[in-house]
């Protein structure tokens, strides 16, 4: 099976490869617990000098790594539907479509328009992952062992023993596994301390199928996030993995895990040297979740948040583009129950300062559910706090936001933008249409977004709109902030207040 492929948000050169592929396989022969000793490596690190070899922490810490076997089934599927044997749309009467018809729709031959359905199909996918207890714990990605109906793994000894999935976490992209067999399996620790940028690693895997590899190198960054989910904290990691090692640990030169090899950042699939980890602070406490309940609790305030950008902080008068912005408080949600309502910024969790959204979405996760912390926030220009006794995240929803409805349409050319008032009771003025050119297009807003507030206001109507611009240019502000729902949520966009609207 092929390795998954995933698209970063970045330019259309680049994507990201999810390293999933091909498994570790176990170098040769260790048995038993693992114990660490100093190394050359190890030592010739603490004078801070490069170091001669890594091969003694490579010794130590092999036999823990293993490869991940597992036999997936992929949904029924039509011909039609599948994208490698999908057929050229025809025009009715061209000569080809009795073809089809007859010997695909009629006699239901596979690969052709109107053929029979397929059957589920079943294939077979490799990943890494390393034993993290002697009883035979196992980590690795998420996307490894998803749709798995049988898992197995392979030792460093050669052998193939079965395993079960214990839990798994889509949002970090973590499972734990545990091996059936009973024994005393080598294994490896988490680090206790988070690596410094500069610092050396190691990381070991099966790059495209050639076997157990080790490669050497630096932590290049830490907190990256490279789109793939709300709790996005990877390190970054030079030494050179490939597709083949989702799942594969990263250690520091004392042999203990600071991370686990989950995406690379590439223009082909290879490395070039840019690598991304689950930082071990992060899987250690959603395998321990995973461990003790199956699954992972996070905290949830409830509120939709977006970054403070510069135009936004100017509006609404913050003296640093920190903090996050409440665009939508969830009704009967925790932070609606403190008195946090949309336009707050939050600035600070139990009295440490919060730089941005995904800073704030990720601390307010770790606390878990039950848990009181202290909010500060800046409500109309004054800093206030809160104390939240958070809920338990629930289950992702989705929004389809509103329709585009076409009555009274008003022209807004400055902002290249034409309003309507929303229909069926629904609050907000509707966008009916963007110019692709305009000043709308390049904040984001695009045809069926509602506008529900302009500059603290809510408006019903394309006049409402207009009154609440000119009453903004009137006082002096440079930009005008709107509050705006789409089908990905409600959040605030500011125009800039140049040209009469």
């Amino acid at each position: 099976m092929q390795s998954r492929i995933v698209s970063l948000k970045t330019r259309n050169t680049l994507r990201a490869a999810l390293l999933g592929a091909t498994a570790v396989v176990a170098i040769a022969g260790l048995t038993g617990q693992l114990a660490f000793s100093p190394s050359p490596a190890i030592a010739a690190t603490a004078q801070g000098v490069a170091p001669i070899s890594f091969a003694d922490t490579v010794e130590h810490v092999r036999g823990a790594v293993v490869s991940v076997k597992v036999k997936i089934v992929e949904a029924a599927a039509t011909a039609d539907e599948d994208g490698d044997q999908g057929m050229p749309s025809l025009r009715p009467g061209d000569p080809l479509e009795r073809f089809f018809k007859r010997f695909g729709g009629q006699n239901g031959m596979p690969g052709m328009p109107g053929g029979r359905p397929q059957g589920p199909r079943t294939g077979q996918a490799q990943g890494s992952g390393f034993i993290i207890s002697s009883d035979g714990y196992v980590v690795t990605n998420n996307h490894v062992v998803e749709n798995a109906t049988e898992v197995s793994i392979t030792l460093d000894d050669g052998r193939s023993v079965p395993a079960k999935v214990v839990g798994t976490d889509k949002k970090t992209d973590l499972a734990l596994l545990k091996i059936k067999d009973g024994g005393n399996y080598p294994h490896v620790d988490w680090s206790a301390t988070t690596p410094r940028v500069g610092d050396w690693v190691i990381a070991v895997g099966n790059p495209f199928g050639l076997g157990g590899t080790v490669t050497a190198g630096i932590v290049s960054a830490r907190g990256r996030d490279i789109g793939s989910g709300p709790y996005d904290d990877y390190l970054q990691i030079d030494a050179p993995v490939n597709r083949g090692n989702s799942g594969g640990p990263t250690f520091n030169a004392n042999g203990e895990v600071v991370g686990v090899n989950t995406a690379i950042y590439s223009p082909s699939g290879g490395s070039v040297g840019i690598g991304f980890a689950i930082p071990a602070e992060v899987a250690r406490d959603v395998i321990a979740s995973l461990k003790d309940k199956g699954s992972v609790a996070r905290g949830w305030i409830g509120v939709q948040i977006q970054p403070v950008a510069a135009e936004i902080a100017d509006t609404l008068g913050l003296k640093a583009e920190k903090g996050a912005l409440v665009a939508d408080t969830q009704t009967n949600s925790p932070a609606a129950a403190a008195g946090i309502h949309s336009g707050d910024v939050i600035t600070a969790v139990n009295g440490e300062k919060v730089d941005g959204p995904r800073e704030l979405a990720r601390r307010i996760a770790a606390f878990g559910p039950n848990k009181s912390v202290e909010i500060g926030y800046v409500h109309d220009g004054a800093e206030k706090t809160a104390s939240v006794k958070l809920g338990a995240l629930p289950a992702d929803k989705s929004d389809k936001g509103e329709a585009s409805p076409r009555a009274e349409p008003s022209d807004f050319k400055s902002f290249g933008l034409t309003l309507a008032p929303a229909t069926g009771g629904k609050q907000g003025v509707v966008v009916a249409d963007v110019d692709p050119d305009g000043a709308g297009a390049r904040k984001g807003l695009r045809e069926g977004d509602t506008i529900l507030e302009v500059a603290g206001h809510a408006v019903s109507r394309p006049a409402d709109v207009r009154q609440a611009i000119d009453a903004a240019r009137k006082d002096g502000h440079k930009a005008v902030l709107m509050r705006v729902k789409s089908a990905e949520g409600v959040r605030y966009v500011a125009l800039g207040l140049t040209a009469a609207g």
